[in-house]
């Protein structure tokens, strides 16, 4: 099957061909897209929010568009992205199965206890408050070759370290808990993104600094994290200065990241396997053996040379196994493939396998 996967994130759009489970073409734009409509059997597309409704891959119709339009307003910032490049595709491409396949899908086995916050009943129930997780098509692509690579691993944490970055503990191959919360903004320090602050700040700021809620959500989102820190968003960079700033943003991040992971293997009950993907996850072995050498306690070792030359160079990393010791935590590098569990997903949608 030909899939046309588009994935209309907040600041790019990337768009692949997937012929048979393998991407033969990549463009960054769609005017130019119209001219292969007789050679594309579906369109994938990546959504960032599918609510507590959409849990699967979904063939798009206009009933299904407006759903997807009502989750604006949970995912303010990140949905009207998707559903832009849905509405562009949609009208080059009319007469062509639409399917839409969902980050925070891969979440929706979250048990009662991870998913719920303390917070009052009614806004809960009115306004569907509760942890949703994303990055789950990139979680989900993860588990599944970390689970080829290590087929004995039931307890899995994967870390999808890029601009956004999350965590998920997998049980199983089903997703029990994760870092992102209500919105993508929660969690591990980010590129331009906070993570998780105490609530307490967000109003304290708003009263004493007279900042506008949106004034708030501007600077959590885009002027926070990593940027904040250091005035770059950019982890290559930072691992390269020797600056104060630099050393400080470096390690909050690597303090946030490794007790989470610590966190996520209390979820577990333990860890089988460790998985980093995503740009900094795949390409910043430092960051990799930064995080080791605080979970050694945990028994994960790597074996230096392999993480040092694992992710290197321009060329697409191969998934490898970095693990210091078979008897130990295995602990992989794994590309993202985002595009190739959407085609998946929009696969077996068509072929009647996935509930629509």
């Amino acid at each position: 099957m030909r899939v046309l996967v588009v994935n209309a994130a907040s600041s790019s759009l990337k768009v692949d061909l997937v012929v048979d489970g393998e991407t033969i073409e990549s463009y960054d734009r769609l005017p130019a897209l119209a001219a292969l409509a007789p050679d594309v059997d579906a369109v994938g597309h990546r959504i960032v929010h599918g609510g507590l409704e959409f849990v699967a891959p979904v063939l798009v119709d206009s009933d299904v568009e407006q759903r997807l339009r009502d989750l604006v307003e949970l995912a303010p910032l990140h949905q009207p992205k998707s559903l832009a490049g849905l509405d562009a595709a949609r009208r080059l491409l009319p007469d062509t199965p639409h399917v839409a396949c969902f980050d925070t899908a891969f979440h929706a086995t979250l048990p009662p206890a991870a998913y719920t916050y303390p917070l009052p009943r009614d806004w809960r129930e009115r306004w569907g408050v509760r942890r949703y997780g994303f990055h789950g098509l990139s979680h989900a692509w993860a588990t599944g070759r970390a689970l080829r690579l290590a087929p004995d691993a039931r307890r899995v944490v994967t870390c999808h370290l890029g601009a956004g970055a999350s965590l998920a503990a997998v049980l199983d191959g089903r997703s029990i808990d994760t870092t992102m919360g209500f919105t993508p903004l929660d969690g591990l320090v980010m590129a331009t993104r906070s993570g998780s602050v105490d609530p307490g700040l967000i109003t304290w700021l708003e009263e004493h600094d007279q900042l506008s809620p949106h004034e708030v959500a501007t600077n959590l989102e885009h002027r926070s994290g990593l940027f904040g820190l250091a005035g770059t968003s950019d982890m290559r960079e930072i691992l390269l200065r020797q600056d104060d700033d630099a050393r400080l943003a470096l390690d909050v991040y690597l303090h946030r990241l490794a007790g989470s992971i610590g966190a996520m293997t209390v979820s577990l009950g333990g860890l089988d396997a460790l998985v980093f993907t995503g740009g900094v996850g795949e390409r910043a072995w430092q960051v990799r053996r930064q995080v080791a050498a605080r979970l050694a306690h945990l028994d994960v070792y790597l074996d230096e040379e392999n993480n040092a030359e694992a992710g290197t160079g321009s060329a697409p990393i191969t998934d490898t196994d970095i693990s210091a010791d078979a008897h130990g935590v295995r602990v992989l590098v794994v590309r993202s493939r985002e595009d190739l569990e959407i085609a998946a997903g929009v696969e077996q949608l068509l072929a009647g396998s996935v509930p629509g």
